[in-house]
C-alpha cells in the first residue's frame, strides 16, 4: 500500500481492459520479490491544483479551522511520507495478504481493509488475509492507531496498490493465454478470455512478478463501479471470535513464557519503599520468581492463581503516590482555579452555565496484557498496541538495547478506544523478564487498571451564550481539564517527546482540541479555549477524547437558547445548522423517530448534532425518569433513568462497510448513555474506589434502550470520513438534553448518578481483592 499522486501528462493511457472515466490516475510501484508484490506512490502533480477550489470558505468572515484543516488532515498528511513502505502481495495459492500498520482493537479495520484490496483487485473478500505489522520505526507517523483515521489515510493507497496488481496480472494473463489485455475478464479471482480459456491469479502470481522495481501508473474504480465499497458485509474475524479460535496476546503460544502479575500501590503511582517477606513469597507454591520493578512487585508463576495468591501475600511498603490526598472535590477545586476567563458579560441577554465531568474509566473489555522474552542482546514483544513504534523505542531505551534488537509484535485486542495508545503492560513486562531472565506473559488484574491504569480526565467547561432576538450573537466555552496524557504523539518518538514538555504540553493539547473542535452552528463570533491542570494522574486519548464533554455542555446550551427564544429544540438547530448534511441527519431522526410526540410526564425526548473529521451525526433518544424506573431494583448497583429508544443517523461521506459503520455507532450510543448517566470513577484520598466491572457501571443490559434504530445515509463524497468515535459526543448530548427536559432541570454535573456510591469499595492492601466464591449466588 502506499499514498499517491497523480500520473503525469504523459501517461501512456488508461490500463488494459478498464474503460477512462476521467479520474485523475496514480503512480505506484512493482517491487522486486518472488512473487507479485506492489505499493503505491506518494505526493500530488502539479494538475491535480485544477481541482481545488478557489477560496472555498471566503464568504465567511471568520472560518471554523477544522474547515481548513482537522487533526484527522494532519495525521494523514503526517503518514504521506512513508506510505510506499507498506505492500500488497499476491500468493501462489490465489490468496492476498496485506500487513495493515495500524490495530485491530474490535472496530473492524481488518475487514474494511480487505474489502479495499477486493474492490480494487477483484477477488473475493475471503481471500484477503490482513494482518498487524509490527513496529516499524520506519514507517514514521504512518503506524498510530487513533483519531479515526486509520480508514481515511489508507483509503487511497491500499486501493492503488491493490489496482496496480490487477493491472500486472491482466498483463501476466494476457501473455500466458496469448489474448490481448483488454478483451480478458477479470473477476473472482480469476482472468478468463473469450474463448472460454481462464487462469487464476495464483497461477500469475511469479509472472506477474518482477526482478526490479518498476514504476507503474493506475486508475481507480469510481463510485459508480463498486461491487464491494459500500456494501453490508460481516467481518472476516467474526466465526474465530464467537468460536473461540481467535487469537490475542494471552493465547499465544511463546516458549516458558509462565504468568506473571505485578502487586502494585494503594495509592496513583505509588513506589515500593521496602517488601519485609520477599523469601516468604518465593517459596510460595508454583512460584518462580519475584522482583521489585518500577512500578510494584512482580510475581511469576505456573498459573495466574498462583500469582494471585503470592501478590495479596506480599507485605509492601509503599512512598506515597502523586495524587496523594486528592479527592473529587479537592480536583474539582483545582479546575475551577485553572479556568480561562469568558471576558467581559455581554449587554445582551445571555445563557451561561458550568458544567463538571467526573473521571471516568478507559479499561478495555479485554484485560492489559503483554508477553515478553528479554535475553542479553535482544527482545521480543507480544501487545495490542495502537502505538507501536513509540513502544518499541521507550523499550529498548528501557532496556539498554538497540532499536534494531526490540521485536514489538502487535496482537489484536479486545477493545481500547485510546486506551492501547499506552504500552504500560509492554514496558512493564520487558522488565519484569529482564529481572528474571525468563519470558513472562504477563497480565493485569481488574483492580489494576481501574485504579491504576488510563482514565478519562475530569473536567468542567464553561459555556456563555449572548443572544438578541432571534440571534445568536456569540458563543464561549472555556473547558479546563485535568491534563490529557498525550505523550503517545503522533506515533513516533519525536512527537511523543515534544508532547511531554513542560511548555510543549499544552501546546500540543490545545493544538489536538483546536483541530479536533468545531462549532456546527451559526452563532456568531465563538471561540473555544482549552486549559489543562494537574498532570499526576494517568490519563488517555479515550473514546471522542474532548469531544463528548464539549458536545454534551454546547448541546444543553443550545436547549435553553432555544427555551430562551421560545423554539422548539429540532427546529431551532435545523434554522442555524450552516451545513446541509447536518441539517439531513437532523431531518432523519426527527422523521425516524416522531420528534415532538406526545409522551407522558416525566418522560421525553432529546436531540442533538455532532460533526468531526469530515463527517456528520445526529442523535434522538427518549429518555424515562419516572419514579418506576429510576428506584427499580438493581442488585449492587443504582438503577436511575433509562433511554428507552434511541434512533441515530450518520454520514461519513463514502461508507465502506456499512455493517461495521453500523456496529461502530451502536457501541458509540452506548458510550453516550454511559457517559450521561451511570459510569464514573471515585476519588478519595489518592485512588479510585472502583476495583473491577462489578464497580463501574458503563450500560448494562437493564439500561440498554429496547429500541435502538442506526441509519447510514447514503454516501455523499467520494472519500471516507471519520467514524470511529463519531456517534460519541452526539449520544452522550442527545442523552442530557432529554434528561433535563423530562426533569424540567438542566443537569450540570455528570454522571448524573455519581452522587451515589452504590458498592462498598474494595480494599486497596492487598491491591487485589480475593476471588469470589460466590458466583452461583448470582446467576439470574
Amino acid at each position: 500500500m502506499a499514498l499517491t499522486r497523480p500520473t503525469p501528462p504523459s501517461d501512456p493511457g488508461p490500463e488494459p481492459g478498464r474503460a477512462d472515466f476521467g479520474r485523475r490516475r496514480f503512480l505506484g510501484y512493482v517491487l522486486a520479490a518472488p512473487t507479485l508484490m506492489v505499493a503505491a506512490d506518494l505526493g500530488v502533480a502539479p494538475e491535480a491544483a485544477a481541482d481545488v477550489p478557489e477560496s472555498a470558505g471566503a464568504e465567511l468572515p471568520s472560518p471554523e479551522i477544522t474547515e481548513v484543516v482537522d487533526l484527522n488532515d494532519v495525521m494523514t498528511l503526517a503518514a504521506l511520507p512513508t506510505s510506499n513502505l507498506i505492500t500488497v502481495r499476491v500468493h501462489p495459492d490465489g490468496t492476498v495478504s496485506f500487513a495493515l500498520p495500524r490495530a485491530e482493537v474490535g472496530q473492524g479495520i481488518t475487514t474494511s481493509t480487505a474489502m479495499l484490496i477486493a474492490e480494487e483487485l477483484d477477488v473475493p473478500v475471503d481471500r484477503v488475509r490482513v494482518t498487524l505489522a509490527d513496529a516499524r520505526p520506519e514507517l514514521l507517523f504512518n503506524q498510530l492507531t487513533g483519531g479515526s483515521n486509520t480508514t481515511i489515510s489508507t483509503y487511497i493507497p491500499i486501493r492503488v496498490a491493490a489496482a496496480i496488481a490487477r493491472n500486472r496480472l491482466l498483463h501476466a494473463a494476457a501473455a500466458e493465454l496469448n489474448t490481448p489485455a483488454g478483451d480478458l475478464t477479470f473477476k473472482a479471482g480469476v482472468i478468463s478470455a473469450r474463448r472460454g480459456r481462464s487462469i487464476g491469479i495464483g497461477d500469475l502470481a511469479k509472472r506477474a512478478a518482477s526482478d526490479t522495481p518498476q514504476q507503474v501508473s493506475v486508475q481507480l474504480k469510481e463510485r459508480e463501479q463498486f461491487s464491494v465499497i459500500g456494501r453490508p458485509h460481516n467481518r472476516i474475524d467474526a466465526l474465530a471470535a464467537v468460536t473461540g479460535r481467535k487469537q490475542f496476546a494471552m493465547d499465544l503460544n511463546v516458549p516458558d513464557a509462565k504468568p506473571t502479575m505485578v502487586c502494585r500501590p494503594p495509592t496513583i503511582n505509588g513506589k515500593v519503599g521496602s517488601v519485609a517477606n520477599l523469601a516468604e513469597v518465593r517459596a510460595m507454591p508454583g512460584i518462580t520468581d519475584v522482583a521489585v520493578i518500577s512500578t510494584g512487585v512482580a510475581v511469576r508463576a505456573n498459573t495466574f492463581g498462583q500469582c494471585i495468591e503470592a501478590v495479596r501475600a506480599l507485605r509492601v511498603s509503599w512512598k506515597p503516590g502523586s495524587a496523594a490526598g486528592k479527592s473529587d472535590a479537592s480536583v474539582r477545586e483545582a479546575l475551577r482555579a485553572a479556568e480561562l476567563p469568558l471576558g467581559i458579560p455581554p449587554l445582551t441577554p445571555s445563557v451561561e452555565a458550568t458544567f463538571t465531568f467526573a473521571f471516568r474509566s478507559n479499561s478495555a473489555l479485554e484485560p492489559n496484557c503483554a508477553l515478553a522474552d528479554v535475553r542479553a542482546d535482544r527482545a521480543e514483544i507480544w501487545s495490542g498496541l495502537k502505538a507501536p513504534i513509540v513502544a518499541k523505542q521507550a523499550i529498548a531505551a528501557k532496556l539498554g538495547l538497540p532499536q534494531s534488537a526490540v521485536t514489538v509484535h502487535v496482537t489484536e485486542s479486545g477493545g481500547s478506544f485510546g486506551r492501547r495508545l499506552f504500552f504500560d503492560a509492554a514496558l512493564e513486562a520487558a522488565e519484569a523478564s529482564q529481572k528474571f531472565g525468563k519470558p513472562v506473559r504477563l497480565m493485569w488484574h481488574r483492580a489494576d487498571d481501574s485504579r491504576q491504569g488510563r482514565a478519562h480526565p475530569m473536567a468542567t467547561s464553561r459555556v456563555r451564550a449572548a443572544y438578541l432576538g432571534n440571534t445568536v450573537l456569540s458563543y464561549k466555552q472555556r473547558h479546563t481539564s485535568v491534563a490529557t496524557d498525550l505523550s503517545h504523539g503522533l506515533g513516533e518518538i519525536f512527537t511523543a517527546l515534544a508532547a511531554k514538555l513542560p511548555v510543549g504540553d499544552i501546546g500540543f493539547s490545545e493544538t489536538f482540541f483546536q483541530l479536533s473542535q468545531s462549532m456546527p452552528y451559526n452563532f456568531g463570533a465563538n471561540s473555544r479555549l482549552l486549559s489543562e491542570t494537574d498532570k499526576s494522574f494517568n490519563t488517555g486519548s479515550m473514546r471522542n477524547v474532548y469531544s463528548p464533554d464539549v458536545t454534551c455542555a454546547r448541546e444543553l446550551i443550545v436547549d435553553q437558547l432555544a427555551a430562551k427564544m421560545g423554539k422548539d429544540p429540532f427546529r431551532f438547530r435545523r434554522d442555524f445548522l450552516r451545513d446541509e448534511r447536518a441539517r439531513a441527519v437532523l431531518d432523519k431522526v426527527a422523521e425516524a423517530a416522531d420528534w415532538g410526540r406526545p409522551m407522558p410526564a416525566g418522560t421525553a425526548q432529546g436531540i442533538a448534532f455532532h460533526s468531526e473529521y469530515s463527517s456528520v451525526s445526529a442523535v434522538l433518544v427518549e429518555i424515562d425518569c419516572r419514579p418506576k424506573t429510576v428506584n427499580r431494583p438493581i442488585r449492587d448497583g443504582v438503577a436511575g433513568p433509562r433511554v428507552t429508544k434511541a434512533v441515530f443517523a450518520v454520514d461519513v461521506g463514502l461508507t465502506v462497510n456499512p455493517r461495521g459503520l453500523e456496529a461502530q455507532m451502536m457501541g458509540c450510543v452506548m458510550d453516550g448513555i454511559a457517559l450521561t448517566l451511570t459510569s464514573s470513577l471515585h476519588l478519595r484520598d489518592g485512588y479510585f474506589l472502583e476495583a473491577s466491572w462489578d464497580n463501574y457501571f458503563y450500560t448494562r443490559q437493564w439500561n440498554t434502550p429496547p429500541e435502538l434504530q442506526i441509519i447510514v445515509m447514503p454516501s455523499t463524497s467520494d472519500k471516507p470520513g471519520g467514524a470511529g468515535e463519531l456517534g460519541v459526543a452526539a449520544s452522550m448530548a442527545a442523552v442530557a438534553c432529554a434528561y433535563g427536559r423530562a426533569t424540567g432541570t438542566m443537569p450540570t454535573s455528570f454522571p448524573i448518578n455519581h452522587g451515589t456510591l452504590s458498592f462498598t469499595p474494595k480494599s486497596t492492601v492487598p491491591p487485589i481483592p480475593p476471588s469470589p466464591t460466590d458466583g452461583l449466588d448470582h446467576v439470574r
